[in-house]
């Protein structure tokens, strides 16, 4: 048996911005998904028969990326991230599962962390119909601060560039990490899921329809990108303080793009008392939102108050990694 385990994410800074060419800070989280992979007498996932329709991810990674014919497997699948909440749980299991099906094929070889996101990256797009970014696989596979931009940005090392050939014609990235502080000590991301699902397609397609109607609102993209490019200067140096100032901000420039709601405002309005910064993470709609604070116990109690889900993860996590 080989199992493996890739963290979730949470962005930071830039939703939606990204979409623009505007870069897109996200941090690994300690909470992710847990894979085991078992030689069997029959296909089974969870227990139950495996059926390659029901899951993509893992039929485009076994199929057609290790072209795997061996004998049957049986599939384990243990989640600890709240499903579409924004939290880049199918690419954290995409990650997983090429990283335990490397360490079953190819034992003795090395796996290749950034071969590791594309092929994670391919499987999302073959299960969304040829559209995904590379945010979610990039930053559970490397870990840490990863940062997604059209152009380089100070203060971080690139790390590779992808392409995928989407409906809308052929997109490109690059990604490149952020070196944390070294003391990061007393300080916590605190997420807090509202228990209502993140419509990513449908609050991106909002957001583009805004733009169109009322052109003044692209204003909120260039503001999100100076927040942006300041929080992250911030985090690197670890000045705290200032990435909750950006985080306050930023949270209330995607609220003028209506991709906020009530029941996210709420926790955010809830958490501020006892955090450096609050601000919903992702798509919006719903999903989660992040605190940074030096008192994650509070912040989850005002969550939970409010009626959400809290949880809590250190700054720097790693990434993928055969357990």
């Amino acid at each position: 048996m080989v199992e493996a385990f890739a963290p979730g994410k949470c962005i930071l800074f830039g939703e939606h911005a990204v979409v623009y060419g505007h870069p897109a800070v996200a941090l690994a989280i300690d909470q992710g998904v847990r894979v085991s992979l078992k030689k069997s007498e029959e296909w089974r996932i969870g227990g139950e028969k495996f059926d390659p329709f029901k899951h993509p991810h893992i039929s485009h990674i076994l199929h057609k990326i290790f072209y795997y014919n061996g004998e049957p497997l049986d599939i384990k699948i243990e989640s600890q991230l709240f499903p579409a909440a924004g939290l880049g749980s199918s690419a954290a299991l995409s990650n997983a599962i090429g990283a335990a099906l490397h360490k079953m094929m190819k034992p003795n070889e090395k796996i290749d962390i950034v071969k590791l996101a594309k092929i994670g990256h391919s499987a999302e797009a073959a299960a969304q119909e040829g559209r995904a970014s590379p945010t979610d696989t990039a930053t559970s596979a490397l870990g840490g601060c990863v940062v997604v931009s059209g152009e380089p940005v100070k203060g971080t090392e690139h790390i590779f560039n992808t392409e995928l050939v989407t409906p809308e014609g052929k997109r490109s990235w690059s990604i490149y990490k952020s070196i944390l502080p070294e003391k990061t000590d007393g300080i916590w991301l605190i997420l807090g899921f509202t228990g209502e699902s993140s419509p990513t397609g449908k609050m991106v397609a909002g957001v583009a329809n805004l733009l169109s109607q009322v052109p003044s609102k692209k204003d909120e993209m260039e503001a999100i990108n100076e927040i942006t490019l300041k929080g992250l200067d911030a985090l690197s140096k670890g000045n705290f303080e200032a990435v909750g100032l950006a985080m306050d901000e930023c949270h209330k420039h995607l609220q003028n793009l209506n991709v906020s709601s009530d029941s996210l405002d709420r926790l955010v309005e809830a958490v501020r008392p006892y955090s450096l910064g609050a601000k919903m993470t992702g798509a919006g709609g719903g999903g989660c939102i992040v605190a940074i604070s030096r008192n994650p116990q509070r912040v989850s109690e005002q969550i939970e108050i409010a009626g959400g889900i809290p949880m809590i993860s250190k700054i720097g996590t790693k990434g993928v990694k055969i357990i």
